[in-house]
Formats: C-alpha cells, sequence, structure tokens
C-alpha cells in the first residue's frame, strides 16, 4: 500500500476545505504539518514560501552605521553642554569636516562608499557638498521631521537616479518622476489605492484590471467593501513548443484594455510568483491601447523584483504619464525589516489632468477636505494628496518616512549606482541560479532559458509536468482524484517542506511557488527530489488501480 493510501495525511475534504484560504494563512497550516513531522522524524523543516532573502547588502549598512558615528559627532559639536544630550549637527563647513572624518577612519568598514556617494552627489548629481553631507548627518540620527515630507531633496534625486538606472534601464524620461518614500512596498498599494477612490479617479464598483498570476493581495484587495470592483483578469497563459509555461500574456489578454470601462490595471513585474518580466512587445501593446483607446486608464506597477533581470523596463518607463510605480527596496538588498519603499508619479501625468476636470461637487468636496493645507487646494497634485492621505490629512505635518530609513534608502541606492560592474546583483543573480539548478536537478527537469525570468521565485505546474512525464491519462486521472493542494499537503506532512500552493495565486490550480531566494542551496535539491517521490507515489497509485 501506497503512502497515499494509508490514510496518514490530510484528508480530501479538509484539504478542500483550506483551500479557499489565501496561500500566506493557508501556510500556517502546512507549517504546522512539517513541525509535527520534523518533531516526528528529526528532519529539518524546510520553509520555501517565505519571499523574505537570506542574504543582506552589507556595504550600505556598514556606511550607515559609520555615518550615524559622524552625525553623533556633529551632533556633540553643537552642544557638549551636558554629556547625556548633544544638538542638532550644523551646516557650515560640515563637507570638510566628513571629508577629515573619512580620513581619520580610512579602514573602518563603509567609508569607501561614504567618500565616493559624496563626490557622486557633488560631481554627478551637482548637489552642495554641505548641504548633502548636512542631510545625511541630520537624517541619521533622526532628530527631525521629514521636510520635504514627501522625501528628503538631496534624498529624492539619488533614489530618482537609481530607479532610472534600475526601472528605466538607464533612459531617463522627458519629466522627472516624483516620489513618495513610504514604509514598503505594502504601505505604497495602501496609500494608493486610498488616494485614488478619495480623488475620485477610481470609484466603488469600478471595472478593473488585473494581470494574473499576481501576489494575493491584490486579488483580495478589490474586492474588499470599501472597493468592490468589477474585476476583468488578463491571464499569462501562453507555453513554449516543449509546453511550459514562459508567463506571458496573448494579445488577446492585452487587448481587453482597450475597453474605455477598465479604469485601472493592476500588475506585478516581473510577475510574482512566476517571476518573469513582462515582455516588450505587451508592454508596447499596452501603450499603444492607452495612447489610442484608453487614455485615462490609470496603472499602477508593483515592480520589486525588476533589479533582478537584466535590462529590466519598467511600465514606469514605457507610459509614464499613466503610471503609478511602485518599487521596494526589500528584496534586492535584504531589508525586509527596514520597510523601504517608494511611490513615483511623473510630473507630466494623467492623474493631475482628471483632478482638473472633475465634476463640480467633488472638486468642492476635495476642496474642503485639502483647504488646511494650502488657500488653492484645487491646485494640489496627486502626489501631494497621497502624502496627505496617508496621514488623514489633518497630520499632513507629521507625514513621510522617518529620516533614518530615508537615510539607508538612499545609501542602498548609492551602492547600486556606484557599482559600475554590477557586481552586487552579478552575485546576487548567481546565488539564485545555482539554487534553481539544484531545485530542477532534484525535480529532474531541464527549464527553457528565459532572458526574462527574475528566477526570484519559480511557479512550477505539477499537472503539466505529469502530463509530459506520464501522460495526459494520467494527469487527468490525478485531477479528478486528488485536490490540487494535495502535493503541498504531502510535502509538509512527509518531508517537512513547505510551499505555497499556486492557484491562490491566480495561477494554475496545480501549481506551486517556491521561493529561491530563503534558503541555503543544499535545500532546493531535496525540494525537487521531494516533488518527484511525490509525483512517483502518483504514478504507483495509478498504475495500481488501472492494472486492478
Amino acid at each position: 500500500m501506497t503512502m497515499m493510501e494509508s490514510g496518514h495525511h490530510t484528508a480530501r475534504t479538509e484539504q478542500k476545505r483550506l483551500e479557499g484560504l489565501s496561500p500566506f494563512e493557508l501556510k500556517d497550516s502546512l507549517i504546522s504539518l512539517a513541525d509535527d513531522h520534523q518533531k516526528n522524524t528529526a528532519m529539518q523543516m524546510i520553509n520555501a514560501g517565505r519571499g523574505n532573502p537570506n542574504w543582506i547588502a552589507v556595504k550600505p549598512r556598514e556606511a550607515f552605521f559609520l555615518l550615524g558615528n559622524f552625525g553623533i559627532a556633529e551632533s556633540r559639536r553643537d552642544w557638549s553642554e551636558f554629556e547625556v544630550l548633544g544638538g542638532m549637527p550644523q551646516k557650515d563647513g560640515i563637507a570638510e569636516r566628513f571629508r577629515a572624518f573619512l580620513n581619520s577612519n580610512a579602514d573602518a568598514p563603509g567609508a569607501d562608499l561614504l567618500r565616493d556617494s559624496l563626490d557622486y552627489g557633488v560631481n554627478r548629481l551637482g548637489f552642495d557638498a554641505d548641504a548633502f553631507v548636512h542631510e545625511l548627518a541630520d537624517a541619521v540620527i533622526g532628530d527631525q521631521y521629514p521636510v520635504p515630507d514627501r522625501m528628503l531633496t538631496h534624498f529624492e534625486k539619488v533614489v530618482h537616479a537609481y530607479l532610472v538606472q534600475e526601472m528605466c534601464a538607464g533612459q531617463a524620461p522627458a519629466a522627472d518622476y516624483d516620489l513618495f518614500a513610504v514604509e514598503g512596498g505594502t504601505a505604497a498599494m495602501c496609500y494608493i489605492f486610498d488616494s485614488c477612490m478619495t480623488n475620485k479617479l477610481l470609484h466603488k464598483g469600478d471595472k478593473i484590471a488585473i494581470m494574473s498570476p499576481i501576489f494575493t493581495p491584490y486579488l483580495e484587495i478589490p474586492h474588499l467593501e470599501r472597493y468592490q470592483f468589477d474585476v476583468v483578469e488578463l491571464n499569462a497563459t501562453r507555453v513554449d513548443d516543449q509546453g511550459f509555461h514562459t508567463w506571458q500574456y496573448p494579445d488577446s489578454e492585452i487587448d481587453k484594455l482597450a475597453d474605455p470601462g477598465i479604469r485601472a490595471l493592476f500588475c506585478v513585474n516581473p510577475s510574482n510568483p512566476p517571476s518573469v518580466m513582462l515582455a516588450r512587445e505587451s508592454m508596447d501593446r499596452i501603450a499603444s491601447i492607452v495612447n489610442e483607446k484608453n487614455p485615462e486608464l490609470t496603472v499602477i506597477t508593483d515592480d520589486v523584483y525588476g533589479t533582478f533581470v537584466d535590462g529590466f523596463r519598467s511600465l514606469m518607463s514605457v507610459i509614464p504619464k499613466n503610471t503609478i510605480g511602485v518599487y521596494s527596496f526589500s528584496k534586492y538588498f535584504g531589508c525586509t525589516g527596514w520597510r523601504l519603499g517608494v511611490i513615483a508619479v511623473n510630473q507630466v501625468n494623467v492623474f493631475d489632468e482628471r483632478l482638473a476636470t472633475l465634476p463640480k461637487a467633488d472638486k468642492q468636496t476635495l476642496n474642503e477636505r485639502y483647504g488646511t493645507l494650502t488657500l488653492e487646494p484645487e491646485k494640489l497634485r496627486f502626489i501631494d494628496r497621497i502624502v496627505a492621505d496617508s496621514r488623514q490629512v489633518a497630520l499632513n505635518h507629521t507625514a513621510g518616512l522617518s529620516l533614518p530609513q530615508q537615510t539607508q534608502m538612499a545609501l542602498f541606492s548609492l551602492m547600486a549606482l556606484l557599482d559600475g560592474d554590477d557586481t552586487y546583483k552579478s552575485t546576487c543573480k548567481a546565488v539564485i541560479a545555482r539554487r534553481l539548478e539544484a531545485l530542477t536537478r532534484g525535480l529532474g527537469v531541464d527549464l527553457p532559458a528565459d532572458p526574462l525570468a527574475a528566477h526570484y521565485y519559480m511557479e512550477l505546474d505539477l499537472l503539466s509536468w505529469a502530463e509530459r512525464h506520464w501522460g495526459p491519462e494520467f494527469a487527468t486521472w490525478m485531477r479528478e482524484n486528488y485536490e490540487p493542494v494535495d502535493p503541498i499537503f504531502r510535502l509538509a506532512e512527509e518531508d517537512s517542506v513547505v510551499l505555497l500552493n499556486g492557484g491562490g495565486f491566480d495561477g494554475p490550480e496545480w501549481s506551486v511557488r517556491v521561493s529561491l531566494a530563503n534558503l541555503p542551496m543544499a535545500a532546493y535539491e531535496r525540494i525537487g527530489k521531494a516533488l518527484w517521490n511525490i509525483g512517483q507515489e502518483y504514478k504507483r497509485a495509478f498504475d495500481a488501480r488501472k492494472g486492478g
């Protein structure tokens, strides 16, 4: 009798009940099962359901802590009357003092990056040296409210240069982006959704489009009572001639956007969980549709994985006028705990144009909402409304990301800008590549090369895999006799391995998401072998029943 017939696994009825949960909630049940198996067998649990990378960018953190020492020294220089109190760093001559500090700490970790960052700011971005260093020193000790509240002046220009390099393949748009530094990509999305509703750019019940598969919360948010959007899905259904998913979109799916009734498009690019960049021909097709048939379309793109694809282009680069860009530093730099993200809105945008043409009654309502901020609230730009809305308007004077967080964000950006050989990027990609090779070796498959794939995650369609290995009759039997989540329950119960179900991301029902970012390389071969063994269990059961 096979293990699948032994009864020592979660019943199909219970699997079906739990299948309706978000993958991130279902994960807790799987962890419990994996933990029980670990206790019974002493087998170490492997959790490949987390997106948090197990690496960190070291140099910009070293620079941050060294900069903190300089900030404290400047504070004591300003006011040393009491041992336990310091003052506020002073601007005059601070750049010269900073260079002297770096010279006296020349061998300290982070000194080179700080020295190069100062030179980059002055020589490449045209900063006044004292003004730039004062912003660094004052921000790192966090003694002030953020002013400007959207983002500090020099830091905004630094992060802007980073976004142009990484999100726009180095091609600056005709007009700059205005940036709002926020508490990670999650906060960015919350702020954007709310401000779009508050400012009548979106209305309850509006028709919106979502490019799927996609990060599960983006599937769930539109159905909340506040929004109740009418969702149109654009499905990445393309496959190659070997039957592998390419996770790209047929033209027929992209063409759904030509309906002017669709008011917004939400996407993650590269996608989550497939982790594949939107093909350039699809981006160009979207741009053509926006320009010719749906000029008021709001595009919201989450591009957190873009740095893992060479030459990445975001929709914020292709159609900047219509796009609200969201970028989180969390994955690339290993800083989910820092909560660092940014919202980017081009200075020439459709959102401000639409605000100017709102009905009189809507304008009056919004003028009352923002009237305490400016004597001409109707001229308040959309990006600044997002900032105010993030603090319920009345607390706008305390809006903005904390200054130490902005400092670390700027240092992450400066490291990437100064990395002329892309050493950091190449290293991160090499780590992921060797983990992918271990996973596919364990699974016994050779994936086709895809230059658009970030490979931060892998979405493996187990039904498609089974059909390629054992034929369509077997795949049909498997689908008819087991729940799509059965493999992930078996992984937890039999191997102490936790994966997320891809169907919860609106991917193929029998797919699983494997994070290639958060485990040692050896764990991935074990995951691949565990998946292979489960396939063999299904095949033995199929052969036994067919033979009977």
